[in-house]
């Protein structure tokens, strides 16, 4: 018999709402700012920023880039293009955020039905979660301390794929990994539930058409028991997931 499910874990950018693009914009102009002043000439866009980290949180996309043009960044130097990254993007999300399509109405429903506890656990920094939240007024289904952040909320900050997140807030909300349904838009996201042992439903209604059936398969590939296209398949794939078939 599978284990009852009681709470959801919700990723936010591009799960809940539809940030990432308007955050990758900021990212790449902060990014393009830090390879100029170490005298390296490429330079990125918002979308190629976004297709080549997707998932992580501007912490560590900075230390993938580090790592990957080989140069020094002292910490204070990061702390800074944290917050002001951090400054950027809420001012951008205020003005232009949108939710995914469809996913206020499950939202609606799973409050009024009230079987389950719903959490956001997200890579990003706190500050920007509560921020994109508030603005698409889904703030209203989440309790202030059941929303977590992989860059805020823990001792060490990190990044998913880091499982740390998820293995935290299953600890500050009392839950066991078989009781939790996860929903992530990305590779490091599942790749982060999948650690943390929680079965995890994967989102592809975030992306352009021509990319749905690959990431679908990146989703599956990450340890997605099942994914989904549209929020209106959410219902069928938990029943899936609590009938044990998945």
């Amino acid at each position: 018999m599978a284990p009852r499910i009681t709470t959801l874990l919700f990723d936010c950018d591009n799960t809940l709402v539809l940030s990432e693009e308007l955050a990758f914009e900021a990212c790449a102009e902060l990014a393009n700012e830090i390879l100029a002043s170490r005298n390296i000439s490429d330079r990125y866009t918002g979308p190629q920023l976004l297709n080549e980290f997707v998932g992580q949180n501007f912490r560590g996309m900075m230390v993938s880039l580090k790592s990957k043009y080989n140069y020094e960044m002292e910490q204070d130097e990061l702390e800074k293009y944290v917050s002001k990254e951090e400054d950027q993007v809420i001012a951008k999300l205020k003005a232009e955020l949108r939710p995914c399509e469809g996913v206020d109405r499950e939202l609606e429903k799973l409050e009024a039905h009230g079987k389950y506890h719903l959490s956001v656990v997200s890579s990003s920094a706190l500050r920007r979660v509560q921020a994109s939240i508030e603005k698409v007024g889904q703030d209203k289904y989440f309790k202030g301390e059941h929303v977590f952040s992989a860059a805020t909320s823990l001792p060490k900050p990190t990044s998913k794929p880091d499982p740390a997140i998820y293995l935290h807030a299953m600890k500050v909300l009392g839950k066991t990994a078989d009781e939790c349904v996860a929903v992530e838009d990305s590779k490091s996201g599942a790749t982060a539930a999948f650690r943390a042992n929680i079965k995890t439903i994967g989102y592809t209604g975030s992306y352009e058409p021509e990319k749905e059936e690959q990431m679908r398969k990146v989703l599956t590939d990450a340890g997605c028991c099942v994914v989904m296209k549209d929020w209106t398949e959410f219902e069928g794939c938990l029943d899936k997931i609590e009938a044990g078939e998945v």
